[in-house]
């Protein structure tokens, strides 16, 4: 009995909409609104030239006011440049019958022109090695999903003065194909988690790598903007570890280093039945990552790019065959990036660093199935509405200005707990030019149904004189900026109609809840209710 009427008190306190209530005040200043989202990856390289991989590199250029940067695996492994899962190849380096190196621009042409037309910008990520160079090249390339870390393409150089003799010659190309003026602007990292096993190494064995990288780079283009060393979560002790030496390293040689890179991840898991995010996991691997670069010195105040930033760690596992990764088709997702999103920015202002990016690996996995699983921004040229998360972040400008909701979470206690009990209704808001915005979510980490929220909004200290403000209200959810869902409604086809791709591009693009209306400012307070579903992301665009 006592088990029925703690169901039937559940019941009937999820059958009643949480009340909301959160205050924006753009009279208080929280720090810039840096444009970390702008910062996408992918392992496989040979996309970026793809019917796909080029629309939708257009895309990421226009949903941002400011250089939208792509980093991807594999610019220098040798292969005939066909893409696989997890692999990709340029065949940059091989070496004659005299073991004299023979350099090959063709297929890395193909694709930094691509990056070119479209508008991106490259962080250029130096890696893998040339089977040529490897010191253990035989297998070299091992077919995903078995263990490809065996590959000969993640040991270390035969030879450090031919690793930095490849890296001057790559950049010298780019120089002279782009401009130096133009790869002035390019971030070079040297390769990639150097903590697992991406490199056969030791940490002694990478910092010398580095070294090499650095001086073929600034050989080719001095002042290039270079870092490292993207390491893997530094909430891992070992992580941890690895990224405090290389400091070490860096500032103990006066090695050049212009801003420092690790990667955070979350860890969904299913839980009865269901999805359970683990948003905790990324930001504690954020916090970690956050700590050490603001005890250290030398280096406290370099930019910090996140150059993985994920609910998860494997891009190309399907949720076929990993169901905890069935959070990537529908709104849940950008839900998650949303309120990550602002966990990092708080986490960042605690430590007093400077968070440059949090670098998005997700992008597109060309001639699969549509809405396969895998954990990308577009499927067969439709966009998924995570991609829309990223477009209302490019609708933000400014400066970041104080929220308090009565249904918010400090990032303190997510880290600690995540958010498992009641959902985390918060915002992140902006001040700009005769401008605010402010986006707003309803997520929880457990992917289960659930009744959705009435919010009220109050935007406070709208400028003197200022009566009406026109407010645009854009929204993620089941049924808006949601092509998953209208193609679910289809019947899931695998093969939709020329129509049927028509409506669901239309489908996947942002869209807005209402109308624009004009509405009344008094007091200087704008206040405006609306109903947030769970997993919901909204964005209120208000202008005067």
């Amino acid at each position: 009995m006592r088990l029925l009427a703690l169901l039937l008190l559940a019941a009937s306190s999820a059958a009643v909409a949480q009340q909301t209530s959160i205050q924006v005040d753009l009279a208080r200043p929280q720090g810039r609104y840096t444009p970390i989202y702008s910062w996408f990856g992918y392992d496989e390289a040979n996309y970026t030239t793809a019917p796909h991989g080029q629309q939708l590199l257009r895309e990421l250029h226009d949903l941002s006011p400011v250089p939208v940067h792509i980093r991807a695996h594999n610019l220098f492994t040798t292969g005939d440049g066909a893409p696989q899962l997890k692999w990709s190849s340029t065949n940059i380096y091989t070496e004659d019958a005299q073991g004299k190196p023979v350099y090959s621009w063709t297929i890395l042409d193909g694709i930094f022109d691509t990056f070119a037309a479209t508008g991106v910008r490259p962080m250029v990520e130096l890696g893998f090695m040339p089977e040529a160079l490897s010191t253990h090249p035989d297998p070299y390339h091992v077919q995903y999903p078995a263990d490809i870390f065996k590959g000969g393409w993640a040991y270390p150089p035969r030879d450090y003065a031919r690793w930095r003799e490849l890296v001057r010659q790559f950049t010298a190309h780019m120089v002279a194909r782009y401009g130096a003026k133009t790869v002035s602007q390019w971030y070079f990292e040297v390769w990639n988690e150097p903590d697992i096993g991406y490199w056969h190494g030791t940490a002694a064995d990478y910092d010398r790598l580095y070294d090499n990288a650095v001086a073929g780079v600034r050989a080719a283009l001095p002042g290039a903007i270079v870092g490292g060393p993207a390491t893997t979560g530094p909430h891992s002790p070992h992580a941890a570890d690895f990224l405090t030496q290389f400091l070490d390293h860096c500032a103990r040689q006066h090695q050049p280093l212009d801003f420092i890179s690790f990667h955070v991840k979350g860890a969904p898991k299913v839980i009865d039945g269901h999805v359970r995010m683990g948003l905790d996991h990324e930001l504690a691997d954020a916090e970690a990552g956050f700590r050490i670069v603001s005890r250290h010195k030398a280096f406290a105040k370099l930019p910090i790019i996140l150059s993985e930033a994920d609910p998860e760690g494997c891009a190309a596992c399907s949720a076929r065959e990993h169901p905890e990764n069935n959070y990537r088709n529908g709104p849940l997702y950008a839900s998650y990036t949303a309120m990550a999103m602002n966990g990092l920015f708080a986490l960042a202002d605690k430590y007093q660093v400077n968070l440059l990016a949090m670098l998005s690996w997700s992008f597109e996995f060309e001639g699969r199935q549509y809405f396969e699983g895998f954990r990308s921004l577009a499927t067969n040229g439709i966009d998924k509405p995570v991609l829309n998360v990223f477009r209302m972040a490019g609708l933000m400008a400014g400066e970041r200005v104080k929220v308090t909701s009565t249904a918010g979470f400090p990032v303190e206690d997510i880290v600690a707990n995540g958010v498992r009990q009641s959902p985390d209704i918060d915002a992140l808001a902006t001040r700009g030019e005769r401008q605010a915005a402010v986006m707003l979510w309803n997520y929880h980490d457990e992917d289960v149904p659930a009744q959705g929220a009435e919010v009220s909004v109050a935007v406070k200290s709208i400028p003197a004189g200022v009566k009406r403000v026109l407010v645009q209200h854009f929204r993620i959810d089941d049924d808006h900026s949601n092509a998953y869902t209208v193609w679910k409604a289809m019947g899931s086809p695998q093969a939709p109609t020329a129509a049927q791709v028509a409506q669901l591009k239309a489908a996947g693009q942002l869209q807005l809840l209402t109308s624009p209306v004009w509405v009344d400012a008094k007091d200087g307070v704008v206040t405006l209710p609306l109903n947030l579903p769970r997993q919901a992301v909204s964005l209120l665009r208000l202008s005067w």
